[in-house]
């Protein structure tokens, strides 16, 4: 029975495992990517972690750490030279596992297990993402409403500058065109009440000369 046992045995021996897990994580070292079943690479991905971790510390016992587990002077020159400076910032999570379609043979689950810092791609699209948020979110802080209604209160005829020439056109037309309908209201008030006034005077003398 499967008490505590919380690793996959992937139906081998120890040794066949362990030598079979050793082979893996050196190619995935190797070539940075290698294509397996889900399985087999979740088991590899808790058997090559550690090791790249151990791998941030170049001394003479880490890489004797190392080799003793993948046996391979190769695998364990290019983690130390070039996949130890290239995952030197990242806190773990130092591989990704994509799935992909199922096998013809027996159905069985197929992914690609890769090294993360290593597919530019990807990489490159998380960050021009975030380039692209932080741009939005900049440009909605510029805007001041404040200024351009301090601006059209001071000035009479105001050009306002739209993407459109018709907006434009519309909005000169009635910026320019009320003052002069209420300077005109206001000549017909100062008429009115000149007018008012005379005939009022003019019916005063009228009164005088009746009364001599």
């Amino acid at each position: 029975m499967r008490h505590n046992k919380s690793f996959n045995h992937l139906g081998r021996k120890a040794a066949h495992r362990n030598a079979m897990l050793a082979n893996m994580a050196s190619s995935l070292i190797l070539h940075k990517r290698i294509n397996t079943t889900v399985a087999k690479a979740k088991a590899l991905r808790s058997y090559v972690e550690p090791l790249i971790t151990k791998s941030k510390v170049d001394s003479t016992h880490s890489r004797r750490v190392v080799f003793s587990y993948l046996q391979n002077k190769e695998s364990v020159a290019e983690l130390f030279r070039d996949v130890a400076v290239k995952v030197a910032n990242r806190p773990g999570g130092y591989t990704r596992i994509l799935k992909t379609a199922t096998r013809l043979g027996d159905n069985a689950e197929m992914c690609i297990i890769e090294l993360v810092d290593y597919n530019e791609s990807y990489t490159q699209a998380k960050q021009e993402t975030k380039k692209s948020t932080s741009r939005r979110r900049r440009g909605g802080k510029k805007t001041t409403p404040k200024a351009e209604t301090a601006t059209v209160n001071k000035t009479e005829n105001v050009d306002v500058q739209q993407p459109e020439a018709v907006d434009t056109e519309e909005v000169k037309t009635e910026k320019v065109e009320t003052p002069k309908v209420e300077n005109k209201t206001e000549e017909a008030k100062v008429e009115e009440q000149a007018k008012a006034a005379e005939e009022t005077d003019n019916k005063k003398e009228e009164k005088s000369e009746d009364k001599e």
